[in-house]
């Protein structure tokens, strides 16, 4: 029987490749602009994926690999573009220690490819298996938390309204897309492990509202920030 798992990661990831299209064409390629456009795409390529796995039926343990390094990528690109907003950033090889993680795990499960499984999928997400879920998790979360704790420092601390507003906007994409796992870490405690198995996923559905965060924060941090300005600047560069 037709079922529609994985329709809506295609939705998303449809729209997601039209704002990264929008962006590329658009905006000004500041370090900002293309942290947060490797984001965008990074999103958009995992709900792909899981439109893949869970529509198409490509389900060999490579996918869901491919699908958690893609996503492995996202938390620590998040605190470098934090760290690059808030001044913080001292762009020198210890900057990219905080891909370390990221990196060791990919390698790391590069090694371990035939434990992963799609375990089930439904509409709106994908559940997983794979190995060494609790340490994974506890890198990919705390590069989020750190951003979260900078993001605020920094508020108070700025005069410019422009990179306050970006910072709020910033501040409140991370709170949101943070909702799913405080509700899985909760339930945890509970019993209740249900969520867990499905939480990257679900957290990716969540991120597309951050998608669209990163995307305003690509046009306010460029040259033109309303409608008049994107088309004036638009066209003077076409003269």
């Amino acid at each position: 029987m037709e079922t529609w798992n994985g329709i809506v990661s295609l939705l998303i990831a449809c729209i997601e490749f039209l704002l990264l299209f929008n962006l590329i064409v658009f905006i000004e390629k500041n370090r900002v602009n293309i942290i947060a456009m490797i984001m965008i795409t990074l999103l958009a390529s995992y709900q792909a994926m899981e439109f893949l796995m869970c529509q198409v039926g490509l389900q060999a343990p490579i996918f869901p690999y491919l699908a958690f390094v893609i996503i492995g990528f996202l938390p620590p690109l998040n605190l470098l573009l934090t760290l690059t907003l808030t001044k913080n950033l001292n762009l020198n090889t210890k900057t990219f220690l905080i891909f370390i993680p990221a990196i060791a795990f990919s390698i790391y499960y590069l090694f371990v490819i035939p434990e992963f499984a799609v375990t089930s999928c439904a509409v709106l997400y994908a559940s997983y298996h794979y190995p060494l879920g609790d340490l994974y998790g506890a890198f990919y979360y705390l590069p989020i938390l750190i951003s979260i704790v900078l993001l605020i420092k920094f508020i108070p601390k700025t005069d410019d309204k422009k990179q306050k507003l970006i910072t709020k906007v910033l501040l409140f994409g991370a709170i949101f897309i943070s909702l799913p796992s405080t509700l899985g870490f909760i339930l945890m405690f509970s019993g209740n492990y249900s969520i867990l198995s499905s939480i990257e996923s679900i957290m990716c559905k969540f991120a597309f509202v951050y998608a669209i965060i990163l995307s305003f924060v690509c046009l306010y941090n460029s040259p033109f920030n309303d409608e008049r300005n994107y088309f004036k600047y638009l066209f003077s560069n076409k003269q």
